[in-house]
């Protein structure tokens, strides 16, 4: 009898329009997960819209809305196998009308990077931004703040201006999410920073 498979959910997340539904459509593809004649449908479709290049994104963005719109509004699943595992991805929304539903998607996931909150720097007005308060002992649900956050575990980001896909995060605590947030600077200067990546530095040079 054969050894059991593992069954890992993947959820992949990012900024809006930053190619999240193309790359999980492109990916289950390449997996074997769906067949060429399910995507040259879909192809065809998405031609017929004017939206040739969508032909992936539709693999995962069922809603008529989502597919008019080119954008994911709901968390979508989609189940395949590979030789060594069972694997659920789930493609989650990156526009800010949607948050509620990426955090259910990143809820699911298997894996996570661990950070930690080094000091919390301002408490600022969640609409205009501007700062209300300086070094606040704690935060309520629904307060905005600037924190200092540290990884406990080696990560790829980037500030969300530099690269937006790799410059959002969603913070976790006994299993339930506690706060979404973008990051507005990388300190790349401190003892344990890594390199930058080859899409920051694109990135950089196109501004």
């Amino acid at each position: 009898m054969g050894k059991e498979k593992t069954h890992i959910n993947i959820v992949v997340i990012g900024h809006v329009d930053s190619g999240k539904s193309t790359t999980t459509g492109h990916l289950i593809y390449k997996c074997g997960g769906i067949d060429k004649r399910t995507i040259e449908k879909f192809e065809k479709e998405a031609a017929e819209m004017g939206k040739g290049s969508f032909k992936y994104a539709w693999v995962l963005d069922k809603l008529k809305a989502e597919c008019e719109r080119g954008i994911t509004i709901d968390i979508s699943l989609w189940k395949f196998e590979t030789s060594k595992y069972y694997v659920t991805i789930i493609d989650a929304p990156g526009h800010r009308d949607f948050i509620k539903n990426m955090i259910t998607g990143t809820s699911q996931a298997d894996s996570h990077i661990a950070c930690k909150f080094a000091e919390l720097k301002e408490k600022i007005d969640l609409r205009s931004g501007k700062k209300l308060e300086d070094g606040p002992k704690f935060l309520k649900s629904g307060d905005a703040a600037i924190v200092d956050m540290v990884p406990g575990k080696p990560m790829c980001v980037e500030s969300f201006s530099d690269y937006p896909p790799l410059g959002r995060f969603a913070v976790r605590d006994m299993r339930q999410t506690v706060a979404v947030g973008v990051i507005k600077a990388v300190d790349k200067k401190a003892a344990e920073a890594g390199k930058v990546t080859k899409s920051a530095q694109k990135a950089q040079k196109a501004k």
